[in-house]
């Protein structure tokens, strides 16, 4: 992975991704709902327009959260948008992140799962990516990464599951998610 060149998905693509046609072949209460119950604390990152955040903010009812993190601020003004017409805006928390920090330091040890869908491979330095999502998973915690088999090799997924593995995450499953290569992982035990 190291050999190609790393860029995050251009902000106007997010309107595509949001579309709500994406819902013929990708289901987000299918693909996340298995892991999500109501109350809990969710890590999404790189949201774009909130195809996977919205239907998560429903999931974890009143008292969850959704924490966003993402690097494009012209992606997080569109989701907070969507958030509010769709009633949610009070469960989401929309954070535009750095190349050197998620500014996540508050959420050390608190979050139930973090998402990562379709990400990962934009990610400029994946072993703080998962240093940091690591450093935020309560100790019961767990994180679903799913990528593009179109863009991300089998060889290159070995990889992610390696540095994963480096950063204290262990894989616990492998979610059948259509044209995706996707591990859940747990927090390692000391």
């Amino acid at each position: 992975m190291s050999e190609k060149k790393r860029h995050a998905c251009p902000w106007w693509i997010g309107y595509f991704l949001a579309s709500p046609l994406r819902r013929l072949y990708q289901k987000p209460e299918k693909i996340v709902g298995p892991y999500i119950s109501e109350g809990m604390r969710v890590m999404e990152i790189g949201p774009g327009m909130g195809f996977f955040t919205l239907p998560m903010a429903h999931m974890v009812g009143k008292k969850g959260r959704i924490y966003c993190v993402d690097i494009q601020q012209r992606m997080l003004y569109s989701l907070r948008r969507r958030a509010k017409k769709a009633g949610l805006a009070d469960r989401i928390e929309c954070r535009l992140c750095t190349d050197i920090s998620f500014g996540t330091s508050d959420l050390v040890g608190t979050i139930d799962l973090a998402v990562a869908i379709a990400v990962v491979h934009e990610v400029p330095d994946m072993r703080m990516l998962f240093r940091e999502i690591r450093s935020c998973l309560n100790e019961k915690g767990r994180a679903l990464v799913a990528e593009p088999a179109i863009w991300v090799t089998a060889n290159e997924f070995i990889e992610t599951l390696s540095i994963a593995a480096e950063a204290g995450l262990t894989p616990a499953g492998t979610p059948q998610i259509r044209g995706f290569r996707s591990a859940l992982f747990t927090v390692q035990r000391e």
